[in-house]
Parts: structure tokens; sequence; C-alpha cells
């Protein structure tokens, strides 16, 4: 009896199963055991994913739904709790957890703090689906009061398969069988039963505040265009994420020092441009390229367009300058844009890259002025729908930033000036022989036979 087409239906024995999760209380145990089961087997893993929160090399263990009574008699359940051990010193974390669309809510986060207060306890971890809007920042806004003497931090679930993933295929793990485990726990975080969703849905207002900047009746006080530049920072954030973990890179979010600080300007920022110019603008920062990617969502156009700037040559012909870029883009679309901007000019010279192939000149900067930046864009028709989906606006970003990537950005090399040539002084003729015999006789003394010593 051949057994290899039942074999080819046999469901596959893991570490960590997603079969058999009947509801979300359930899905959330889980996936707590899961995550801090793997931190406690995977050394490098757990290091890496405590350490930012202030915890110091040494043993670390994992425990789940620790039970504790606050000093008021309330009884508090955390779904986690990460203890570092070093010496006679420890290390504590609370841990709470949610999946799907489950929110984490403010009274239990409190309750919490409150409890590594009285615990002495170092800071309270949540991680869910929702996305902060400044890396650093919470979702959740809480007493202040609350966090003077305990810190609370948060990781959404994309970030902690990024990590898991980074950690694996970038920073890696030693011993084999740690790796087989922390490839476990990534399969069982992309299983959709899991509950560890990606960024899915700009929110009730996308459609009113999307329309409203088309027709150019947004005012800056609108309360709806700050969800929605809320969203779209999430929106941001998750693009960075994602593309990191597909190119296997540590990507960030580019932000000024003010905006990382103080969120509401980074907010107010957005919607200032929505109004005024009626886009959303976004930047994000990936190890060992030429430049930081940038992309808006064009709302009045419906475009998104994502674009990198580049040096251009300090040496050479304008034609030769333009070839040294034509060159790295040699497999990218005819469709990709290439702004020239000459020194000291406020316009460009632009055109399509199947365009300038046929005819360079087409980027010779206004009364042939130096060559000054070039800068390499695509545009790409944009999503209308607020959830994740064919059509709909959050695809419309992510597929256009990593198409960008794959098609542009990933060819592309910063100008290298030549290497100084050494100077070499000629060397002097060597004389003849008999002529250095001669210089050498010049002075010499004679014998008695007449010769000269």
């Amino acid at each position: 009896m051949d057994q290899t087409d039942d074999a080819s239906k046999w469901e596959i024995a893991r570490l960590i199963p997603v079969s058999g999760i009947r509801n979300a209380e359930e899905q959330e145990r889980r996936a707590t055991s899961a995550l801090l089961a793997v931190l406690h087997s995977v050394s490098e893993f757990g290091a890496a994913f405590t350490k930012p929160f202030g915890a110091p090399k040494g043993q670390l263990d994992t425990f789940i739904e620790t039970p504790f009574e606050l000093a008021d008699e309330r009884k508090v359940r955390p779904d986690g709790l990460i203890r570092v051990s070093r010496g006679k010193k420890e290390w504590i974390a609370l841990v709470e957890v949610k999946t799907k669309t489950n929110e984490l809510e403010k009274d239990q986060i409190e309750d919490y703090l409150d409890l590594a207060k009285e615990q002495g306890y170092n800071c309270v971890i949540t991680i869910s689906n929702q996305i902060a809007k400044i890396p650093g920042e919470h979702p959740v806004e809480v007493n202040k009061t609350k966090t003077r003497k305990v810190s609370l931090h948060h990781l959404s679930w994309s970030r902690v398969l990024t990590e898991a993933m980074l950690q694996k295929n970038l920073r890696g793990v030693a011993d084999p069988d740690q790796a087989w485990i922390l490839d476990e726990l990534i399969r069982y975080m992309q299983h959709p039963n899991a509950g560890a969703v990606d960024f899915c849905d700009m929110g009730e207002e996308w459609v009113g505040v999307r329309d409203a900047v088309k027709d150019g009746t947004l005012r800056p006080t609108d309360k709806k265009a700050v969800e929605v530049a809320g969203k779209w920072e999430e929106l941001v954030s998750f693009a960075a994420l994602r593309l990191g973990r597909n190119i296997k890179a540590d990507v960030q979010e580019v932000l000024s020092s003010k905006e990382r600080n103080n969120i509401s300007i980074r907010i107010g920022n957005i919607v200032d441009a929505m109004v005024k110019r009626g886009v959303m603008p976004g930047e994000i920062r990936i190890p060992n390229t030429v430049g930081d990617v940038s992309f808006v969502a064009d709302l009045r156009a419906r475009q998104i367009v994502a674009s990198i700037k580049i040096q251009a040559p300090a040496t050479g012909r304008h034609t030769t300058k333009i070839n040294w870029l034509l060159r790295q883009l040699k497999s990218s679309s005819g469709d990709v844009r290439i702004d020239c901007w000459g020194v000291r000019s406020r316009t460009s010279m632009s055109d399509l890259l199947k365009n300038v192939r046929q005819k360079q000149s087409l980027l010779i900067p206004v009364d042939n002025r130096e060559r000054g930046s070039l800068k390499v864009s695509i545009s790409k028709p944009m999503g209308l729908k607020r959830s994740a989906g064919k059509k709909s606006f959050i695809d419309s970003v992510l597929n256009t930033t990593d198409q960008f990537y794959g098609d542009v950005v990933e060819h592309l090399k910063g100008w290298q000036p030549p290497a100084p040539k050494l100077s070499v002084e000629p060397t002097p003729m060597e004389a003849p022989v008999d002529e250095v015999q001669a210089v050498e006789n010049v002075g010499g003394e004679k014998t008695e036979n007449g010769e000269t010593v």
C-alpha cells in the first residue's frame, strides 16, 4: 500500500500548535505562554527582548498568569512575568497581552503599575496589535503619576515578530536547537490563529477626511483629521517593520527630535501637510542604503509616491554623470522618474527612466549648470478603501514601498571619488660600469708599480 498520499495530508507535529484555539482568552494565554517560553529558552532572543527595557544580562525566567493581591485587597492576575537574575540583583517586569482586535484597558494597566510599585518591580510591558504612533510611546494614555517609579513599555505583535526574525536571520542564534525553537515561534506568530495581526484599518474617519482633502475643505481644527493623521503615523511605523522583516534589516522611521519627543508635534505636522498640500508624508531609514526613503500619500492626485535622493558625482561630464546613474538602474522599470537639480537651482529637469535611456540630455540642467543632486521616484495609484485588502489604501502604501525598494533602492550606490594617484619621481639613470670605476679611482693612491688603489 502506497502511503505517500496519506502522508501529504498529515499534520506536522509542532512545538507550538495553532490548532484547538477556541476563544480569545485561550488565544491570549497560548500567545503569552509561547512568547515567554521562547524568551527563556533562546538566550540571545531573551537578552535582546529585555535589554531595551533596562534588564541586565543574567538568568532569565518567565511565568504566566501570576496571581497577586494589591494593598487594598484587590486581586489582579497579570498575563505574565519576566525575571532576570544576576547575582543578588533581580529585574522584574509584569506582562499584559492582547490579541486580534482586543485593545489594552487603561484601568487594567494602571492596576499593574500599582502592583509593580508595591512589589518593587521595574516595569510593565504590554503587547497587542495596537501600534504606537511614535516609537517609545504607549498607545494608552495612563495617569502619569503612576509611571514615576515604574516604567511602562509597549510592543506590537508586528514588532515582536520583526525582532524574532531579525534575531534569527541577522544577529543569529548560536545553538541549532534554540534556533529551531525561535523559528517555531516565528511560524506560530505568522499563523492567522495566533491572533498576531498586522496593521489593517485606517479608522472610521478615513473616507470623510480623504474626500475633504481632495475637495479642499479640510480645516486644521478638524478632530477627524487628527485621528487619520494618527493612523497614518501608525502605518508608517508598520511599513518600516514590514520592510525590515522582508529584507532582514533593522528599518526605522525617521523623525525629528521634536517629533520623537512629542507626538502632538508629529501629528500636527501631518495635519498641516494635509490641509496645505493635500499630502501625508513619511520617511524611513534602511541600513546601508544611499539615503532615506520618503513616501507621500497624495490625497488630491490619488497617488502614492516613493522617492530617494542621491548625490550626483562631483567630476565628469553631464552625460557621464547621467550614465553613472543609468547603469545602476539598468534593471529598473521604465516608469521610474528621475529628477535632476543644478547647483543653486530651485527647479529640476525631470523625465521617465525609459526616455532618459534614449536621450541623456533630458536631464542636463538649465544653463548647463553643474549637477547638484538627483532624485529617483515611482508613483502608483492610491487605494481608497480603509481596510487592508485588494484596492485598499494600506496595501497600496505597503506594496509601493516594497516595490520601490526592490526595483530601485537596493541597486543604488553612492558616488565614490577616485583614489588619489601616487606621484612617482623618475629614477636616476645608472652610470656605466667603467664610469663608476673611474669615479671610484679619482683621488686614489698609487702603489709602487704605478696602479691606483
